[in-house]
């Protein structure tokens, strides 16, 4: 409802194009850049049995990329979501010998993603992909094409 005269035109409506959802990423990073990123399918959530197996295959990525710099272990950094506080999640990790730094609640400045990657990212907003296999291909592309200073904090 609006207050006009009754002669006066009717203001012009825009029409909203639907969006086609949210596209979720699991991305795995350190200052020198991306280790790996999981695409999580419409529908799933992000919990113990999806995480846990995520873990598992993020093992061995350090080793591989960062051949002669991977020495004491790795030291793992993530925030306070459900799937990462559980029981099952910290031995996980402590099974695969990742060393947990304690990330402190309502600390924006040390969510790195959230201030690193994440904004670049979301400078897309109007640019619209017509499937999902555009925005993994512009995603990657953006991140492939950041420079080695971009990734160290």
């Amino acid at each position: 409802m609006e207050w006009r005269h009754t002669g006066s035109p009717r203001p012009n409506m825009s029409r909203v194009q639907k969006s086609a959802g949210k596209f979720f990423a699991s991305i795995f990073w350190d200052q020198d850049g991306i280790h790996l990123i999981d695409y999580i399918s419409k529908g799933q959530t992000i919990n113990v049995e999806y995480y846990s197996p995520l873990l598992v295959q993020l093992k061995d990525i350090p080793k591989e990329k960062r051949r002669g710099k991977f020495t004491k272990g790795v030291l793992f950094l993530h925030d306070n979501a459900p799937a990462h506080r559980t029981l099952a999640t910290q031995k996980k990790l402590a099974f695969l010998g990742f060393h947990c730094l304690d990330h402190p609640p309502y600390s924006p400045d040390l969510a790195p993603s959230d201030n690193r990657l994440f904004p670049g990212l979301k400078k897309w907003k109007c640019r619209h992909f017509s499937s999902d296999a555009e925005v993994i291909a512009a995603a990657e592309t953006w991140l492939d094409g950041q420079p080695s200073e971009f990734f160290f904090f």
